[in-house]
């Protein structure tokens, strides 16, 4: 992974443009003992012809064995130590809809929820409202006052919302509100280290507040908090790779993560489709060093169990590739974050098919397609993924040779 100490010796803001196209939860499992994987499946012919003429592997997202969040495998292809830098999903949720995170303020998830006479939760996302809604609830939110501290809330996407405390003296260590089931009631804010314990109480007193400006307002009367976070101080792209950075993603974590590390975020829209978002790489392509594009919908199909549906979803990319290599990138590294077989139905440990294409640098391999088993034999061969960025800067001749 990237020594950012060494990297930032040998980085030079001269070289060549990069290009990591991200296909969320990319890596898969063959639905019947012997058969293909989503993307070997998938109809590929410009991925299959990149993987001809480049270099392929597998990336270990955290360690073996070790299923990961978006945010820290994320994490890992931009080169820091998921393990070293972690992230909690409130500065993502936060970050990811532009707002600022400052250093001591806490940041928290909030989602929606219904409860009913008697203060259970009869559904954890209140009937999946849709934004406009969750907007007018955040209106009643805003109105809440703690004493001494700053509160922020907006809407975030559907029945989540993100939730800032600015003050003195805040520590975001403090447990879930979200019971993660239905008949029992919202837990109370409960800290997790006795600095925060002060912070735990005025969380609960904006809870008591939030149960009475919501009361009513069903589906969405009552609220849980989750992800608990502060900032995490990232080093940021342009001190240690001297890139400047853009990401182009539709979903608001996406954008948070790499809003983190430095990137510019691009304006896009939700319903984005892969060529709309290649579009969007096109359109600032003169402007950037390095364009982080990230794919959501491969990741969400496979949670849904739809083997067919995550394939197609994989050649809606391949289809739409012509436009990113129009543009002649110098490196572009196609991969996934972590690995979402349809048949689990949720992230997975297994390692990721990784595509390196770098005409005039890189070694080509004896790969002939782009999927799992043809990446099992590439010459990258299993590494861990926080490995990518110095070898994307090295192939990029971005990176000065160390020593004498």
């Amino acid at each position: 992974m990237a020594n950012f100490e060494l990297i930032s010796r040998l980085a030079q803001d001269t070289g060549g443009k990069i290009v990591l196209l991200v296909m969320d939860g990319l890596g898969g499992l063959p639905r019947e003992a012997g058969g293909p994987t989503e993307l070997e499946a998938a109809s590929t012919p410009n991925m299959d012809r990149l993987a001809q003429e480049g270099s392929t592997g597998l990336s270990i997202p955290v360690v073996r064995g070790v299923a990961p969040g978006s945010g820290p495998a994320h994490l890992a292809l931009f080169g820091y130590d998921p393990i070293q830098y972690e992230i909690g999903r409130g500065v993502l949720e936060a970050t990811g809809i532009g707002l600022e995170v400052l250093p001591g303020d806490v940041a928290i998830r909030g989602n929606f929820c219904t409860v009913d006479e008697n203060g259970l939760i009869t559904d954890r996302r209140a009937g999946r409202i849709p934004t406009e809604e969750g907007a007018k609830r955040v209106a009643l939110l805003k109105q809440i006052k703690l004493p001494g501290v700053e509160t922020i809330v907006e809407a975030v996407q559907d029945y989540r919302f993100a939730l800032i405390l600015r003050g003195a003296g805040l520590n975001g260590s403090i447990a879930d509100t979200d019971p993660q089931v239905t008949g029992k009631p919202t837990l109370p804010a409960r800290a997790l280290a006795p600095e925060a314990e002060a912070t735990a109480k005025l969380v609960n007193q904006w809870l008591d507040e939030a149960r009475k400006v919501l009361k009513g307002h069903e589906p969405a009367n009552m609220v849980t908090l989750r992800g608990f976070a502060m900032e995490p101080g990232l080093p940021k792209y342009k001190d240690v790779y001297k890139l400047k950075a853009a990401c182009v993603a539709v979903y608001p974590m996406y954008k948070g993560v790499a809003r983190l590390v430095g990137m510019d975020v691009i304006q896009t829209d939700s319903h984005d489709t892969p060529a709309d978002e290649f579009r969007h790489v096109a359109r600032i392509w003169n402007d950037y060093d390095f364009i982080f594009c990230h794919i959501k919908y491969t990741d969400s199909r496979g949670e849904d169990g739809d083997f067919d549906a995550k394939a197609k979803v994989i050649e809606s990319v391949d289809a739409a590739l012509p436009i990113l290599l129009d543009l002649k990138p110098d490196v572009l590294v196609i991969t996934g974050d972590h690995s979402t077989p349809a048949t689990y139905k949720a992230h997975s440990w297994h390692p990721v098919p990784t595509l390196l294409w770098a005409p005039k640098t890189h070694m080509p391999d004896r790969a002939q397609a782009f999927g799992e088993r043809e990446c099992m034999t590439g010459a990258l061969g299993q590494f861990p993924a926080a490995d990518l960025m110095p070898l994307a800067l090295a192939h990029a001749n971005r990176l000065v040779k160390y020593g004498a």
